[in-house]
């Protein structure tokens, strides 16, 4: 399942997050966030070793910036409380099975 977090559980639960963190900066008005939500929560039960989590950048302008998320929907890969990757605009599950793979053990 895709947990949506605040500012304020970022640090908890990505930051200090051991293993995966797949982070979806989203905004509710935004088409192709709306297209890749049911993607990226199907991804969600197919890998439980990954979390998931969603965040409005609406209401986290802070982090969009501190994370340079000029285009949504954005999805940035953690490990370790680290970024390792991101991925820039709609994207198939192919695609984010391949990127998310490439961090796990």
């Amino acid at each position: 399942m895709v947990k949506k977090i605040s500012q304020n559980d970022f640090q908890k639960e990505v930051l200090d997050a051991k293993g995966v963190v797949f982070v979806d900066f989203y905004a509710d008005w935004c088409g192709p966030c709306r297209m890749t939500a049911p993607i990226i929560d199907a991804l969600s039960q197919e890998k439980p070793e990954v979390k998931f989590v969603k965040l409005n950048v609406d209401q986290t302008p802070n982090l969009a910036s501190q994370y340079s998320i000029f285009s949504i929907p954005t999805c940035v890969i953690f490990k370790n409380g680290q970024v390792v990757s991101q991925l820039v605009g709609a994207r198939s599950k192919e695609e984010f099975l391949q990127e998310i793979n490439k961090f796990l053990d």
